[in-house]
């Protein structure tokens, strides 16, 4: 629906829609910052999926045609990404019957397959090669660092932050 509307709107060539890619930036800082202070998995999930939004609408603003590309292969991409860490997510809950993060520690010497599926599941998250996560987020970055150099601050901080807790 976005994508749709922004056609209709003046392109960005102005500074017009720079507080709304602020806006997005922040609120994708806000909910990794919000990830940090999780206890409960599902909870952590989700508020990175908040996160990978905010990139999303960041990069569909400015209306470029690398902006939308990596904004529709990094929905693409979370879809999968976020549906495997709820799957992973409901398979600890069935043995655990815990979701706090805490309860889950030594799972690993327990269920290493599982492990196994969660570190790669992570790494895609966090947008590692080669991973379509990745390839989309670089895309996204590209984007904005080209519209306007300063929003690298933003993006940096945000990728950093979601390293922290991934």
């Amino acid at each position: 629906g976005i994508i749709r509307m922004m056609q209709v709107l003046p392109t960005t060539k102005t500074d017009v829609f720079l507080p709304f890619i602020v806006l997005a930036l922040w609120g994708a800082i806000l909910a990794n910052l919000t990830c940090l202070q999780q206890t409960d998995l599902k909870s952590l999930i989700a508020y990175s999926s908040i996160s990978h939004m905010g990139l999303v609408v960041a990069a569909i603003i400015i209306q470029t045609p690398w902006g939308l590309s990596g904004a529709m292969a990094l929905m693409i991409a979370h879809g999968f990404t976020s549906s495997a860490l709820f799957c992973l997510a409901n398979t600890t809950y069935e043995r655990t019957h815990t979701r706090i993060l805490i309860l889950t520690r030594g799972f690993h010497n327990i269920l290493p397959m599982t492990t196994t599926w969660w570190l790669l599941t992570n790494l895609m998250n966090i947008a590692t090669p080669p991973a379509l996560n990745f390839t989309s987020e670089l895309l996204i970055m590209s984007s904005l660092f080209n519209w306007c150099p300063t929003t690298i601050i933003l993006l940096g901080l945000s990728m950093l932050i979601t390293a922290s807790y991934s």
